[in-house]
């Protein structure tokens, strides 16, 4: 969602590029291969099971960075969805277009060792392990697809920044209630080690049920873990969620009401779980604008 790195192109065709995996170099590979392992064994247990059914499906694994026209195969198959090579972030039209158009688009970079645990922009790693297995899923799939279609409509609106958060406290940070818990599906979590394990083994987040609404009224910070996070029961009724809203009217309204804080608990939440706040008692008042 953030605006740099192709402020050139307007469409997303402009975007696209060549992956060129066979340029990876062997340290390429096994930083892959390390992420991956690390990965993996910090979300055992943690994370849904459609994501796992996801990688098995696409075939990625330890063995290095996927080759997106291989991956390709498979995830055509399951939704009709493909990855695109995209040079780095990009605009918000273009991203829009592509995800309307079932096109994910991701880097082609991998981090170095040194940057394993933290990375501000995000790489290959992040947009391939974190965030397409789940598009081998159709409810997913389909919402992601909606969710493109109403960015275009949010570009004409002025809503832009309130999809950003749909997209932040979902797609990036989502929760889902499974019958042995609440697990992990947002790509953010997923692919990161520290915020991965924060969800796991640290209590000091709120866990709040979905609605799209507040949502979307909810501020981020993009510097540090999640003060709360929000749950849903199913990847169909975030689908449902979209078709059913008149964004247009919901855009006009939320342009005139407050942001809540992240922090905030409101009156008219389902609190599923009341985060201790720990990590938080050190927070400065502000530390980065609120999105």
């Amino acid at each position: 969602m953030a605006e740099h790195a192709v402020l050139t192109a307007t469409h997303a065709e402009d975007c696209a590029v060549d992956q060129d995996w066979a340029r990876y170099t062997p340290d390429d590979h096994a930083v892959w291969g390390a992420l991956f392992e690390r990965q993996l064994r910090t979300l055992d247990g943690h994370v849904c099971r459609e994501y796992l059914d996801g990688l098995r499906v696409l075939g990625i694994d330890a063995g290095g960075v996927p080759d997106f026209e291989r991956m390709n195969r498979s995830l055509r198959k399951a939704t009709g969805w493909e990855v695109v090579a995209v040079p780095g972030l990009i605009p918000s039209r273009p991203f829009f277009e592509m995800l309307a158009a079932r096109r994910f688009p991701a880097g082609t970079f991998i981090r170095t060792r040194e940057q394993l645990d933290y990375l501000e922009e995000p790489d290959i790693f992040h947009d391939v392990f974190g965030h397409v297995p789940l598009l081998t899923n159709a409810a997913y799939a389909d919402y992601m697809t909606e969710y493109g279609r109403i960015g275009l409509e949010a570009i004409e609106r002025k809503g832009v920044k309130f999809l950003a958060r749909l997209n932040w406290y979902t797609i990036e940070f989502g929760l889902i209630r499974k019958p042995e818990g609440i697990q992990i599906y947002g790509a953010g979590i997923c692919s990161s080690f520290g915020e991965a394990r924060y969800v796991a083994e640290d209590s000091s987040a709120n866990w709040l049920g979905f609605q799209l609404e507040r949502v979307l009224r909810t501020g981020y910070y993009i510097d540090d873990f999640q003060a709360s996070y929000f749950v849903i029961e199913r990847f169909e009724d975030l689908f449902d969620g979209l078709l059913t809203t008149d964004f247009p009217a919901l855009f006009d309204r939320l342009g005139t009401t407050p942001t809540l804080s992240p922090f905030q608990i409101a009156p008219e939440d389902v609190v599923i779980r009341r985060g201790s706040g720990v990590h938080w008692r050190d927070f400065p008042a502000i530390k980065t604008k609120l999105k």
